[in-house]
């Protein structure tokens, strides 16, 4: 019966083509509308590593007091001072954690005719590897002992190998950073976390890849500045000595914690040592501190665009706008069929077999709607660049997950708009209809 219905549903529209043109246009615009910016919305609300974003924490320690007018009442700053840094990291609370910064250094090639390039780089420890997940193509992270020696050693990504080592092993090989030569430990395979969960505060979550790694205790003492936000509520002097000792605030503490457990203890512990900086007269302000996990943390940061929520609800709402359309459509369509309909249960036919009738005839124009708004939600990826940076815009594409997803939604939607015209169709008496005609 289905195939039947279904070749009545094909001869019906092919019978109404006017019709039919006007609902498959309704809703192939008010579904790719919806689409393109859910994509959007999908990229920058996804979980970047959702396996292990419970287990990996940042956390804030309050260096500069309620009287300051940086950050929201009552929260500490987003990031910390080397002082409290320094102090997390060689209390080694966690199994795993590292400091990290952004560097604004560049690759220079052996090539004489080529120009130096800013790579986005990061100052890390070796922690920070297995922490987050990086995968290696060759070699591997450096090790503890290199961050204790402050060794200049790297670990590029495979575009830079690509790049400068042609895509080869480059593990022993060097590489040109800002002129002094770093020994390649490990070349990263393809690791692109989105929202950039590591550094939220400069990238706001959407940046390109990572693509140099060096050691944190190397790049103190080379005396890279960071390539990212500081700030100050007093001067810091001049010198790298008394920048390093000033309460200004420009690094990043991950601590990877395995267990609710030690989660719990962590957080005591990082109380506890606030607390001990206002016994010791730095702080003279009771202890504030935080400590979010991943999601929660890009959820403090406010990572997804409020235009991406903006034109959610806007396409969705026009949406709604193109069922109401099809309602109206489809009853015209339907009711136009009275006659129809009235030697069809004259002969014979239950109420149950109209319905199933045009709600098969409705599904078929919503997947053919579908099919439209597909082609109409291809063409509109091309242009979130118009409204969104190239940072968000890259991230919203048209995967085999989207597509189920639009030809589901149009099917559905076609559904759930034909329910008030398909009772009505179903309602028709065939004794007027007979009696009329």
């Amino acid at each position: 019966m289905f195939t039947y219905y279904f070749k009545l549903g094909l001869r019906s529209l092919s019978r109404h083509r006017i019709l039919t043109a006007l609902m498959v246009l309704t809703i192939g615009f008010g579904v790719a509308s919806s689409m393109v910016t859910y994509a959007v919305y999908r990229a920058t609300a996804r979980n970047p590593i959702p396996w292990k974003s419970s287990q990996l924490f940042v956390a804030q320690v309050d260096n500069w007091g309620p009287n300051n007018n940086e950050t929201p009442p009552g929260e500490p700053a987003e990031q910390l001072s080397y002082i409290d840094a320094m102090a997390l990291q060689h209390a080694h609370w966690a199994p795993r954690q590292t400091v990290l910064y952004p560097l604004g250094i560049s690759v220079i090639p052996d090539e004489a005719n080529r120009q130096p390039e800013g790579v986005n780089s990061y100052a890390v420890y070796a922690d920070a590897f297995a922490m987050f997940d990086i995968p290696f193509l060759y070699g591997g992270p450096w090790t503890a002992n290199d961050d204790n020696g402050r060794a200049a050693v790297a670990v590029i990504n495979r575009d830079l190998n690509d790049r400068i080592f042609h895509g080869q092993n480059s593990v022993g090989r060097e590489v040109n950073l800002e002129g002094h030569l770093y020994r390649v430990v490990g070349v990263m395979d393809t690791w692109d976390p989105q929202p950039m969960f590591l550094d939220v505060v400069n990238t706001r979550g959407f940046t390109e890849p990572v693509e140099v790694f060096i050691p944190f205790t190397h790049a103190l003492d080379q005396r890279f500045v960071t390539a990212g936000n500081t700030n100050c509520v007093s001067d810091p002097g001049v010198g790298w000595d008394n920048w390093l000792r000033s309460e200004c605030i420009w690094l990043t503490f991950w601590a990877e914690l395995p267990t609710p457990a030690a989660t719990a203890t962590y957080r005591d512990r990082l109380r506890g040592y606030a607390a001990e900086q206002q016994r010791a007269g730095r702080f003279r302000w009771p202890p504030n501190v935080r400590l979010h996990d991943v999601a929660d943390w890009l959820d403090y940061q406010k990572v997804v665009p409020q235009g991406a929520k903006v034109s959610l609800v806007v396409s969705v709402s026009f949406f709604g706008v193109c069922l109401v359309n099809t309602i109206g459509l489809l009853l015209a369509k339907f009711m136009r069929r009275a006659q129809e309909i009235g030697v069809r249960r004259a002969l014979g036919a239950s109420r149950r077999e109209i319905y199933a009738q045009f709600l098969i005839e409705a599904a078929t124009v919503g997947l053919t709607g579908g099919v439209l708004g597909l082609l109409l939600t291809a063409i509109g990826m091309h242009g979130i660049d118009l409204v969104f940076s190239p940072q968000i815009a890259r991230l919203a594409y048209l995967d085999p997950a989207l597509v189920c997803l639009t030809l589901a939604v149009s099917v559905v939607a076609a559904l759930l708009a034909s329910l008030y015209p398909t009772w009505r169709a179903a309602q028709v008496q065939p004794a007027w209809q007979l009696k009329s005609n």
